[in-house]
Formats: C-alpha cells, sequence, structure tokens
C-alpha cells in the first residue's frame, strides 16, 4: 500500500542544519561566551540565551499557527488545521521549556523559584489557555468541528495572550526587566555581547520548533491517510 506524498512548506534540509548549527552556537557560546557582570544577576543573565529566547520563539510559533487557523476558517482544508495544532503544540512546548528555566534564574536571583511576580502569574494564565485549547479540540469527534472551534479559539487565546504577557505587566510592580519601571537589558548590554548569542538564539529555537511540527505535521496526514484507506477498504 503506497500512501500519496503529502506537500509541506520547508522541507529542504539546509534549515534544519541551520537550527542545529544555531543551537550549538547558543549552548556553547551562551555558556561560555564572556557576560556582562551585573549586580545580582552576575553569570546567572546567561539563562537569558534560554528563558527569554525559547519564549519568542513561541511567540512566533503562535503567530504561524493562528495564519493557518486563519486560513483553516476560509478553506475548510485538514491540512491547515494540521499546521494551526501542531504549531501551537510546538509553541505550548516552549512555553513549558521557557517558564522551567526562568523559574532556575528566579530562584537565583530572585531567592524563590516562584515569587507571584505579574509576569509570572500572566505566562501561566496564558499557557493554562493555551492548555484548554487542548483539552477543547480533545472532547470533539468530528474533525471539521474540531477545526473550526480549534481555529476560533485560537485566534481569540492568541489576541488575548498578547497584551497578558507584554501589556498588563508594565502597568504593574515587576521584577522583571523592562517592566515596572525595571530597565530593560538593553540598558546593561553596551558591548552587545548579549546580542551576539540571544538573536541567533532566538532564530534557533523557532527552527526547531518549526522542526518538530512540520514532523508531527507529516506523522498526523499519514495517520489520516491510512484511516482513510481503511474505511474506504
Amino acid at each position: 500500500m503506497r500512501l500519496k506524498k503529502q506537500k509541506l512548506p520547508m522541507r529542504q534540509s539546509w534549515w534544519k542544519i541551520l537550527a542545529i548549527a544555531l543551537l550549538l552556537y547558543t549552548i556553547f557560546a551562551g555558556l561560555l561566551m564572556d557576560a556582562p557582570r551585573l549586580p545580582i544577576l552576575n553569570e546567572t543573565i546567561r539563562a537569558l540565551h534560554f528563558h527569554v529566547t525559547m519564549w519568542f520563539g513561541m511567540i512566533l510559533m503562535l503567530v504561524v499557527s493562528v495564519y493557518y487557523s486563519i486560513r483553516y476558517l476560509r478553506s475548510n482544508d485538514l491540512q491547515h488545521d494540521d499546521m494551526a495544532i501542531e504549531f501551537t503544540n510546538a509553541a505550548i512546548l516552549f512555553g513549558v521549556l521557557g517558564i522551567a528555566t526562568g523559574m532556575l534564574w528566579a530562584k537565583f536571583t530572585w531567592g524563590d523559584y516562584w515569587s507571584g511576580d505579574p509576569k509570572q502569574n500572566a505566562s501561566a494564565i496564558g499557557l493554562l489557555m493555551y492548555f484548554a485549547y487542548l483539552i477543547l479540540r480533545n472532547s470533539l469527534t468530528d474533525s471539521q468541528q474540531r477545526g473550526r472551534i480549534g481555529a476560533i479559539y485560537n485566534i481569540f487565546a492568541f489576541a488575548a495572550f498578547i497584551p497578558l504577557i507584554f501589556v498588563l505587566p508594565r502597568l504593574t510592580d515587576s521584577l522583571h526587566p523592562g517592566n515596572g519601571g525595571n530597565p530593560g537589558f538593553n540598558a546593561y548590554d553596551l558591548d552587545s555581547k548579549l546580542r551576539m548569542v540571544f538573536y541567533p538564539a532566538i532564530i534557533g529555537w523557532t527552527l526547531l520548533g518549526a522542526w518538530i511540527a512540520t514532523v508531527r505535521v507529516r506523522m498526523r496526514r499519514v495517520e489520516r491517510t491510512i484511516e482513510d484507506k481503511l474505511i474506504n477498504s
């Protein structure tokens, strides 16, 4: 039994090689290169290349997910729904990893893993919204209904998620840099040492998330093709 080969974006291997190269650079340079010696933060500032960049990657993957949710609503093509759900799954993975690395950083700089900081709480609420998205999808059996309701939820969740983690914490007292009157890291990174790793890390984590998502999309489509052939046989 031969399965029809599905076309996916970014099937070429160059971007996967780039992802591996950037992540290796992020790990080694992020841990070994000189970093600004800042009060309290000291060497823990290296967590910036993992904690913050993973969340940037998460945001970019959610943007892709919303794009495919909109395309699904316009076309009812399940292949677009596949892309939407798997990019969301990858984004959630990086969101969880971002919170975990952030908690480790907070332990060394703020004295506790979870201090109830507004941005910590907002990030947790945002992830819970997306966990609810997964639960909602899994509660529906009809694929088209699951796709439509999931797409609508996904779009509105993203519209709520962005102000929740970027706007509201800035309106209250927060320990996070760039929030609550605290200066951002651009005020400390005078010699641009952090940027040399920070920006490549964002690209690397995002490409890794896209890699994970596209692999899972192919798996999902193969499973659906097999199910359809069994039903029609």
